[in-house]
Order: structure tokens, then C-alpha cells, then sequence
């Protein structure tokens, strides 16, 4: 018969060795490490990673099984389950207190394709398993519904805890909620600021999100009252600013970077996306043509010392799917997808980098 020579306390030894590569502190000291068990030659646990969309979570398998195999025995079998428990520092919060992470995804400038960014990259977060919610707060130009093939759908309203709330529309496993919903499409919304900032707030407080790991904001260009009411009503735990690579649409990113980095606001830049990179002809996938300039926004990135989330390029299929309500990344198309995929990645890594910091944003107090 085999003897137990394993046992739980020196396999948590070993993986202590392991460094988490972006929170520079070991798995077990992040209590990472979960349901060991052990046999005989061999070892069975689980690694929870702050996010499915993990980047790294190859990488870190990798070194488990390396770091068992150097300290305790080279021929145990190992077997890593991996799973994902999305990070927050939102405990107990006033608004939303069911989501552990808020997003805004902002432009400086209209056009740049910041609505398109955003779905996809909702999609690409929920298909690595995380919960997601989008709420579109373009009040008077919502395209959300139409991406979403969800235009002509009306939210229901139930009551709970004798309040009467709006259930957000669910398409595709996103939950979202938008003014397009509430009315009719060929209608304008012809609302002053404290009128859309008031619907913004009712999208926060009275609309059921349930339990959600990311909700992004779809914010309308510039920086206006929404913005505001935004950073006046919950606290974030940062923003994306999407960006094309010519130089008019880089001088408004640096506004509203600038914007979210006031003193009395202080939102942490996530990251810059940079849309628009570069075409690529689907008869030509190899082929590059930068048809707005060469890497603006990367290097406007490094230029304001935020990360770079990711470089998408502009594809037929990308203002197709927008517009036949199917988003891009609902399809495995290999250039487009992957783009979106590492970007949504990089966000979820930088919102796990965010939270480790302890550090939570304020809500901005109006005196």
C-alpha cells in the first residue's frame, strides 16, 4: 500500500512560494487557496482567482503545480481546479449595494465609438463567467437598446420590499436598463440636466440589478451634469476612456482624464482603449492600415501614465453587429474577438490591481 506522506498544512507550505503576479503577495497569504485534499501521490485544490477574465490564470496554474512538484514530490499528481470570486471594496455601500464593481466607460469626444467598446466589452466579461450590467447613460442619444436587438422591449416593474422597482432588460445574460426602454424609439428626449440627472439617479436606486461583479456605464461625450451626478451618486471603482488614434479625438481625452483626476473627484483611470487602431480587410486579416494615425492612443496612455486596455481595430463586422442588435463579440470571429477578449482581461485585471489598494473612491460631496 502507498503512504500518506502528503499532508494539507505542507502543501500550503509549498504554495506559499507562489506569487500572485500583479498583487506581488503569495496565493496563500491572499487566501486564494481553497478545499485541499489529499491522497495518496497525489493532491486535489482549488485556486480563486479575483476574476474569470483572469489574464494570468495559465500562468498561475502553471506555477502551482511546479511549486508542489519542487517542494514536495516530482511525481504527485496535481490537480488545480481554478474558479473566480470578482473583487470589490464596495462592501456595505448606500447605492448598489449588490454590485461589487461600478465602471464608467467615457469619451471626451462623440463618435469614437465608446457605446460599441462598451458592449463588447460587457460581452467579453461575461463570457469569462462574470455577472454584468450596463446602464446607458446617453439620456438623449441611447444606442444601448439598439446594439442589444432590445428596442422595441419595455422593462416590467414589480415591487420589492414595498417598493415598486424596474427590472433591467436581459439580453444575451447582460442585464441593462437605458431611457431607449422607457420611450417610445422615435421619440426625443428633450430634458434639461437636472431632468436626465434625476432618470440617472433612478437607475441606480430604483431598478433591481441583483448581484452583479461589473456595471458599466455607457456615459454620454464631454463632461457634463451626468458625469456629475454620476460621481455625486455612487462611488466608483474607476473609468475607461476610449479614444480614436487622431490627434482631435486625443485632445479631448486628455480633458477627460483630467476630468475624473480633479482633487474633489479622484476617479482612478483604469485604462485607455484605444478604438479605431487600425483596419484590417477580412479577405486581408494580416494586413494593417491605420487609417486615423499610428498608435495615439498608446501613446497617449504612456503620456498620462494609465494603462493601455487594448487596441481595437475597425472591421465590418464590428458596425454590423452594432447595428443588426448582435454584438461582435457574440461570434468567435478571430481578430475582433480576440481584441475585445484581452481587453476586457486587462480591465478586469486592473480593477483587481485597484481593489487589492484598499483604497475606495469617495463619493464627490456637493457644498
Amino acid at each position: 500500500m502507498g503512504e500518506l506522506t502528503i499532508t494539507k498544512e505542507k502543501v500550503l507550505q509549498a504554495l506559499s512560494t507562489v506569487e500572485e503576479p500583479d498583487l506581488k503577495k503569495d496565493l496563500v497569504t491572499l487566501n486564494m487557496i481553497k478545499d485541499i485534499e489529499v491522497g495518496v501521490n497525489q493532491v486535489t485544490f482549488t485556486v480563486v482567482l479575483t476574476t474569470p477574465a483572469c489574464p494570468l490564470k495559465e500562468l498561475i496554474k502553471k506555477n502551482c503545480v511546479d511549486a508542489i512538484h519542487k517542494h514536495l514530490n516530482p511525481d504527485v499528481q496535481v490537480t488545480v481546479n481554478m474558479t473566480a470570486d470578482v473583487t470589490s471594496i464596495r462592501n456595505n455601500a448606500p447605492v448598489l449595494s449588490s454590485v461589487k464593481n461600478i465602471i464608467a466607460v467615457s469619451s471626451g469626444k462623440g463618435g469614437v465609438g465608446k457605446s460599441t467598446v462598451t458592449v463588447n466589452l460587457a460581452m467579453a466579461l461575461k463570457k469569462s463567467g462574470a455577472k454584468v450590467g450596463i446602464i446607458d447613460a446617453d439620456i438623449s442619444g441611447p444606442s444601448i437598446p439598439i446594439m442589444f436587438g432590445a428596442e422595441d422591449v419595455q422593462p416590467l416593474i414589480t415591487q420589492k420590499d414595498g417598493k415598486n422597482m424596474i427590472n433591467p432588460i436581459l439580453q444575451y445574460g447582460i442585464k441593462m436598463i437605458s431611457i431607449g426602454f422607457l420611450t417610445p424609439p422615435e421619440s426625443a428626449v428633450v430634458w434639461r440636466g437636472p431632468m436626465a440627472s434625476q432618470a440617472l439617479r433612478q437607475f441606480f436606486g430604483d431598478v433591481d440589478w441583483g448581484d452583479l461583479d461589473y456595471l458599466l456605464i455607457d456615459l454620454p461625450p464631454g463632461t457634463g451634469d451626468i458625469h456629475l451626478t454620476l460621481v455625486q451618486t455612487v462611488p466608483l471603482t474607476g473609468a475607461v476612456v476610449v479614444t480614436t488614434p487622431q490627434k482631435v479625438a486625443l485632445a479631448d481625452v486628455t480633458k477627460g482624464v483630467s476630468m475624473f483626476r480633479q482633487q474633489q473627484i479622484n476617479v482612478p483611470i483604469l485604462g485607455i482603449v484605444e478604438n479605431m487602431a487600425y483596419f484590417t480587410p477580412a479577405e486581408l486579416p494580416n494586413n494593417k492600415y491605420y487609417l486615423f494615425g499610428k498608435d495615439g492612443g498608446k501613446n497617449m496612455a504612456e503620456k498620462l501614465q494609465v494603462p493601455l486596455l487594448g487596441q481595437i481595430p475597425i472591421v465590418q463586422s464590428i458596425r454590423e453587429g452594432g447595428d443588426n442588435g448582435r454584438p461582435v463579440m457574440m461570434d468567435d470571429e478571430p481578430i475582433v474577438s480576440q481584441a475585445f477578449r484581452d481587453a476586457a482581461e486587462e480591465l478586469a485585471r486592473q480593477v483587481a490591481i485597484r481593489n487589492a489598494s484598499g483604497q475606495k473612491t469617495a463619493r464627490v460631496e456637493v457644498r
